[in-house]
């Protein structure tokens, strides 16, 4: 394991409580119902249901899902993309008392073979209403097509297993799969009470209650997309538009057209609308009053760049599919910096070493965290959940942090990220923010090439607007910034850097590109 946990600074704890309970999250959206039924909860820009409409959509689904075989307990498999019929089986198959797999429709047909293979679901929910990725893998799996009056179409196909001497599943509500930007894909495994917890710190940290209206492009097969903005707004009587694909000039117009009060979504999204509004001189409606990136740190340039277009403050949190929303900044602090906030209520944090000895105050090293909002572990595989997650619930997040004397976090990088160039260490966040500070950078990504007996720096460009070629004084600029051995040894220019369905960079392809270049 990780050592001893004693440190010469005591864990950070919000001085506030978060609470919790066991009920499945989908009684979040029945208790919504019951104070105004006749809002509207839910709209995908085809079909939209009011909160009354909605629990009897939820109710329905759940019964005929029992009718199909599907048992309290069982581990369903849900392939969508955002849209009513995604949220509303999903909060179906929770009614039912299943324990969800969530996966996002635009992978790969082996990608979801696989995901299927590992976690051995009793059946596969297809949501074909308007995805036709979710329809190509309902043939594959020869799913039996149905339809709803009021969600539309989806399929299911129903698969023998069993579990026979592999032991009970610990209990959870949903499990979601790593994206696999850096490796093999793991199951995560979440408990309803996690989920609940977050949901409500979206109305006591966010403040999201019914008069707001939430931009839903995050995808609620993932984390952020699920519990912030999915679970968040509906437990809190808002409305979600969830929309299934990122556009930045449709999501600019949306935000107008629809006066959304509430967007959040990863940062290489907020460098794009960045981009875009300020090439169409576009300005934001009045109603909007929160935003927020999440998913990776976000350096301050492009913080600027959005704030200067959206006219509030981009506010930033940090979490990850095994602990979501460890950290937010909050809406009464100015957020200059940045930080990702202090914890929220009822979450701990605390540094170590990764030999896991004692960091001084203030030093950098590796993240734990430990609270309602953390896993119950990795779906079968005891090791690895063995080496992340101690006995008494700490989970070590793996992401290098320096936690600041009025107890905000300051995120560095990821351990595994770390280059190591003639000696030293570089953390490619640093360089990143450099870079990002280029008037013609629009985003950048810095990997580590291993050579013989060292490491090189690639960085990766996306560039504003139409740019292809490399800036003459990109070198001059970061020479005022980081020292020699920071500066990266090349530089790869790309229309646009690769990205996973949750809006983060797929770094594995970049870091592929990079060991195979000749330099």
């Amino acid at each position: 394991m990780m050592g001893s946990h004693a440190l010469t600074d005591a864990p950070v704890r919000s001085s506030e409580a978060g609470t919790s309970d066991g009920a499945p999250f989908s009684d979040l959206v029945r208790a919504a119902a019951a104070r105004t039924p006749d809002a509207l909860a839910i709209d995908d820009g085809i079909r939209s249901l009011t909160y009354a409409a909605l629990v009897r959509a939820v109710d329905r689904l759940a019964v005929q899902l029992g009718e199909l075989g599907l048992m309290p307990g069982d581990r369903v498999m849900i392939v969508g993309e955002n849209g009513v019929a995604l949220a509303a089986l999903l909060l179906a198959a929770n009614r039912a008392g299943a324990r969800l797999v969530l996966e996002n429709a635009r992978r790969a047909g082996p990608e979801v073979s696989g995901i299927a293979n590992h976690c051995r679901p009793r059946g596969v929910i297809f949501v074909t209403e308007g995805s036709s990725d979710a329809a190509q893998h309902a043939a594959r799996f020869e799913a039996r097509a149905l339809t709803d009056p009021e969600i539309g179409s989806f399929a299911i196909a129903r698969r023998d297993v069993s579990d026979e001497g592999e032991g009970a599943d610990p209990d959870f509500g949903a499990m979601i799969y790593t994206t696999g930007t850096t490796g093999t894909p793991k199951g995560v495994m979440l408990k309803d009470g996690s989920l609940v917890f977050i949901a409500s710190m979206m109305e006591r940290l966010r403040h999201i209650g019914p008069s707001d209206r939430v931009y839903g492009i995050l995808p609620i097969t993932h984390i952020m997309g699920l519990a912030s903005v999915l679970l968040g707004t509906l437990r809190n009587g808002a409305t979600v538009y969830l929309r299934s694909r990122f556009s930045p000039d449709e999501c600019l117009d949306e935000i107008d057209a629809l006066q959304i009060t509430a967007l959040q979504g990863a940062t290489a999204m907020f460098a794009k609308l960045a981009e875009r509004g300020q090439a169409r001189g576009w300005t934001a409606p009045k109603s909007l009053r929160f935003t927020a990136a999440g998913g990776c740190p976000i350096d301050l340039t492009v913080k600027r760049k959005v704030e200067s277009i959206f006219g509030t403050t981009l506010h930033n949190g940090y979490g990850l599919t095994e602990a979501a929303s460890i950290c937010w900044t909050r809406l009464e602090d100015g957020t200059p910096d940045d930080s990702v906030g202090p914890p929220l209520p009822g979450v701990e944090v605390k540094v170590l070493g990764t030999d896991g000895g004692e960091i001084a105050p203030g030093g950098t090293g590796e993240l734990w965290a430990r609270g309602p909002n953390v896993t119950v572990g990795y779906f079968r595989d005891p090791v690895m959940t063995a080496r992340c997650l101690t006995p008494d619930g700490w989970l070590n997040t793996q992401d290098l942090a320096r936690i600041g004397p009025d107890g905000r976090v300051f995120i560095v990088g990821r351990t595994k990220d770390v280059i190591i160039r003639s000696g030293f260490n570089v953390y490619p966040l640093e360089v990143e923010t450099a870079l990002n500070q280029h008037p013609a950078v629009a985003h950048s990504v810095v990997v580590g090439r291993a050579v013989e007996g060292n490491e090189e720096i690639v960085a990766f460009l996306e560039l504003a607007g139409s740019g292809s070629e490399l800036p003459e004084d990109l070198g001059s600029h970061l020479r005022g910034i980081l020292s020699p051995y920071k500066h990266p040894t090349a530089f790869v220019v790309l229309p646009s850097l690769p990205l996973a369905a949750n809006g983060k960079v797929l770094k594995s392809q970049l870091q592929t590109i990079a060991r195979d270049m000749s330099i």
